[in-house]
């Protein structure tokens, strides 16, 4: 879907170094300004869904970890990160294979909130689930700055 550089090596360690990211095997493909790309695989802690695919619950996950990786390189430095505010997901077919595939974009980035779009495909590229997040930022520069 998109082109870019793949995630730098640092930002990937970071990443695989997170306690949730390393049990659900999430590997960090590629990240720039307002995009990301996360990648998982089958394993022990992500079936239990329909069709033998992906749990939903470690889909809707995968959401809000995409969307937090395409926001790192949009973040302000007048913004302090408050946490997802809302997050959806609709499911629309059983997301199966060996790699499961989630992008996210960021569609809109202003003072208090931002919009994420995240698509994940499976194995075949297929579409499988789309998602919306908002992530809330508080005022850094507090009172009169």
């Amino acid at each position: 879907m998109s082109e870019g550089p793949v995630a730098d090596a640092g930002h990937a360690r970071e990443f695989a170094a997170h306690p949730l990211h390393r049990a659900l095997g999430l590997r960090l493909e590629e990240r720039r300004p307002g995009f990301a790309r996360v990648s998982i695989g089958p394993g022990p802690l992500t079936r239990g869904g329909v069709g033998g695919g992906m749990h939903g619950g470690v889909l809707a996950a995968l959401v809000d970890v995409v969307t937090l990786a395409a926001l790192f390189g949009e973040r302000r430095p007048d913004q302090q990160p408050a946490g997802t505010a809302d997050l959806n997901i609709t499911y629309l077919r059983p997301a199966t294979g060996a790699r499961v595939v989630a992008e996210g974009e960021v569609v809109k980035h202003g003072r208090q909130l931002a919009m994420i779009e995240v698509s994940i495909l499976d194995g075949e590229g297929r579409l499988c689930a789309r998602g919306r997040t908002l992530y809330a930022f508080r005022d850094a520069r507090g009172a009169g700055g």
